[in-house]
């Protein structure tokens, strides 16, 4: 029976979310805000471009730490938005991960829940050699109006599979389309989660996993992947 209502929540925060659910799937969605509701006082950000989707100011029962939840596949890299937001952080903060499989072909199961503590100066490890402006250079290219789609995905590609940035562990990932889109992403590969950043932690899939001992009240009414998703 609680499964049923939480199914049927899901529907209502569709609803509710406007274009927020267009940008962020609704099995990513359903997560954030239980993530949010549960341990972190139902806050939800104004803007969700901010920093920070739960600043410190809103986690007293976590160290005081301002935290990004985020859900994905399991197995597969997290995705962690713009590449130049990411290298500035100089605090350390908690990184709420889901990772979900899909179960039926209308549901999404949770299988692995972590948040682990990072570190800054062992997040900024994780970029090797590439300094700040290795990345604006980078950024730059995809950025370029002068060069076609194309012509600026190829050179993105090309930049990025040399050093620095193939001697860093974070992925670096230019999304450029022929819709207007240029940004300069990152993201984590599964097996570097759990080396770098939870290495106390398994990286098998769980039964009932739980966040802070409290279990993940799902499976989440959510279809499969579909071209363009965002995790």
């Amino acid at each position: 029976m609680r499964c049923a209502r939480f199914l049927m929540l899901i529907l209502f925060l569709a609803a509710a979310s406007g274009t927020r659910a267009a940008e962020v799937q609704v099995h990513g969605l359903v997560f954030e805000h239980w993530v949010s509701d549960r341990f972190f006082g139902g806050y939800r950000p104004p803007d969700y471009t901010q920093k920070w989707d739960i600043p410190a100011a809103a986690n007293p029962a976590h160290g005081g730490v301002p935290a990004n939840p985020k859900a994905t596949r399991f197995g597969t890299p997290v995705g962690l938005g713009d590449a130049l937001r990411q290298y500035d952080i100089e605090e350390p903060f908690l990184l709420v991960l889901g990772y979900w499989e899909q179960a039926a072909p209308m549901e999404k199961r949770f299988v692995k829940l972590l948040a682990p503590l990072v570190d800054p100066a062992a997040w900024r490890g994780l970029w090797g050699p590439v300094t700040r402006a290795d990345l604006e250079r980078l950024d730059a290219v995809i950025k370029d109006r002068s060069l076609s789609p194309v012509e600026a995905r190829l050179r993105a590609q090309e930049l990025k599979t040399q050093p620095p940035f193939s001697q860093a562990v974070f992925v670096l990932n230019p999304k450029i389309d022929a819709k207007g889109q240029r940004r300069l992403q990152c993201s984590l590969r599964y097996a570097d989660v759990f080396k770098y950043l939870a290495p106390g932690v398994s990286p098998e899939p769980e039964e009932n996993p739980a966040l802070w001992g409290v279990p993940f009240p799902g499976p989440v009414l959510s279809g499969p992947r579909t071209f363009g998703e965002v995790e």
